[in-house]
């Protein structure tokens, strides 16, 4: 029996008269990979922040297994928000902890582990995305692919059941890419259930399980990556394939 993770229904976001997110109802199981792409401004990041309501959506619903996130309260929620790693493009570490800090501080503060166990646990996930070499290193000294292993490895410190991923990529050189997806690849093939937004064409190609297509607020169009690539369905996405292909 497939186990579903996340489910949204009739999702809606405003920013003051502006629609963003215009009612989304989809589905995330168990173990599947989600690629969502789209053209810049479509409500992308919307949608994945209002997964984790770091946005709070305007109407909807948004349950992860199978409990309704919208409404719960503070101390509730950040229960349920442990469960779902997230990454952003910017990585957001904290610039007087070196590496290793960055990866422990919310096992300490957070799981109220010992600063041992927490510190075995930061090494463990440092060493699995290449990092653990430079784990007295500080954030300055790292180069952009470099933060973002970090960052992943401090997402996954916390041991979620879902990974969101936030156009991991988009703030790195193009040297720095492959690296980054190669740990993000290396988490998908070991089953981690992940939604990840992104301009990686490759990426979805190779890794996704599902396409979600989205534009004007909408997801416009699901299926496999071969399905989508070779024969989008709608005109909407036949326009963004023939903009990439040239």
């Amino acid at each position: 029996m497939t186990k579903t993770i996340i489910e949204v229904k009739d999702l809606t976001k405003n920013y003051g008269d502006k629609e963003i997110l215009k009612g989304i109802s989809e589905q995330v199981n168990q173990g599947q990979v989600i690629v969502v792409i789209g053209p810049s401004g479509s409500g992308k990041s919307t949608f994945l922040r209002c997964l984790n309501l770091l946005e709070t959506p305007t109407s909807g619903a948004v349950l992860f297994e199978g409990q309704q996130l919208i409404g719960l309260k503070e101390a509730q929620l950040d229960k349920l928000r442990k469960k779902m790693g997230m990454v952003f493009q910017s990585f957001n570490l904290f610039p007087n902890m070196n590496t290793l800090e960055n990866v422990k501080l919310a096992l300490t503060k957070v799981k109220k582990m010992s600063v041992t166990q927490a510190a075995d646990i930061a090494k463990q996930q440092l060493q699995k995305v290449g990092m653990l070499d430079y784990a007295t290193q500080f954030p300055s000294s790292l180069s952009g692919g470099q933060k973002q292993r970090v960052a992943i490895a401090r997402a996954l410190a916390m041991q979620p059941e879902v990974m969101l991923f936030d156009e991991p990529t988009s703030a790195l050189d193009p040297e720095m890419v492959g690296e980054v997806l190669n740990v993000m690849k290396a988490l998908a093939n070991k089953g981690m259930t992940m939604v990840v937004v992104t301009h990686e064409m490759e990426f979805a190609k190779s890794v996704a399980d599902q396409i979600w297509f989205m534009a004007d607020g909408y997801i416009q169009e699901t299926g496999t990556p071969e399905a989508f690539f070779t024969h989008p369905q709608t005109k909407r996405a036949q326009d963004f394939i023939s903009k990439l292909t040239h």
